[in-house]
């Protein structure tokens, strides 16, 4: 079973690169996009249904252009909820929840602190809601499989400059030990698990000129699983040689 997670920053214009052949060439069984910057009606058949996929979109009520994640599934999940049951966070189109019959995957677009550190507030406490919801799902003895773009660099191995950038949302300690916070609360970063000594691998690249080409990134994409999925997982990967975003799909199979 081939899981892929990729910030799009605008499916529209990925169309234009490629996503559709992408997604043809690569089939993965289930995929978290995020960033999508669209609601549904501004896409066109082939996007909303291509051939073996149901798709679910959650965008943003309150500013059009901005946010928003997709699912694509060839498994019809049992249940599809748009959205934590949070207002203030569910109008910015940042959370799917899908109900598989033996794990429940989930898709999420974690909020940008911002240059000027004012959505700091805003994106600590979505990421207290994401795991008070993820632990309440543990508890009610459900598998848990999350993915997607947490805006954050948890240690100094996931970033190419990791002095430069201590002062800089992305990589502020109060970040850091929210990423910490999941980790000990059992969730597993698990490409960090299986390659942990493995340096320059980055997903998202600032657009600034030669930052892709010379691997400055960050690794801020990621899957988290609940420890009684581990003995299934096969392979985790980051696919860098995949454009169309500044960011590039990452990969979990599982048997």
């Amino acid at each position: 079973m081939k899981l892929y997670s990729w910030n799009v920053n605008g499916i529209r214009a990925l169309q234009r690169k490629g996503f559709l052949d992408w997604l043809h060439h690569t089939q993965p069984d289930i995929l978290g996009l995020q960033e999508t910057k669209a609601s549904p009606d501004q896409l066109d058949h082939d996007m909303i249904a291509p051939p073996g996929y149901k798709t679910y979109w959650a965008e943003s009520t309150v500013k059009k252009g901005y946010s928003g994640v997709a699912l694509y599934s060839k498994i019809e999940p049992n249940d599809v909820q748009i959205g934590l049951g949070i207002q203030e966070y569910d109008q910015e189109g940042r959370t799917i929840i899908a109900e598989y019959d033996d794990f429940t995957f989930i898709t999420a677009y974690f909020p940008n602190g911002s240059r000027d550190h004012s959505r700091i507030p805003f994106k600590l406490g979505y990421y207290q809601a994401f795991l008070d919801y993820c632990n309440q799902r543990v508890a009610d003895g459900r598998s848990i499989i999350f993915c997607g773009d947490l805006n954050t660099a948890h240690q100094e191995i996931d970033l190419a400059r990791p002095k430069q950038n201590v002062k800089k949302t992305g990589f502020l300690p109060e970040e850091r030990e929210w990423i910490t916070r999941y980790i000990d609360a059992g969730y597993i970063d698990i490409f960090r698990e299986m390659y942990p000594d493995l340096v320059g691998a980055y997903n998202w690249w600032s657009n600034r000129s030669g930052a892709r080409e010379n691997n400055v990134g960050w690794r801020i994409d990621y899957f988290f699983i609940t420890p009684d999925l581990r003995e299934r997982v096969l392979d985790t990967g980051i696919h860098p040689d995949v454009m169309g975003s500044d960011h590039c799909p990452i990969s979990l199979t599982l048997k």
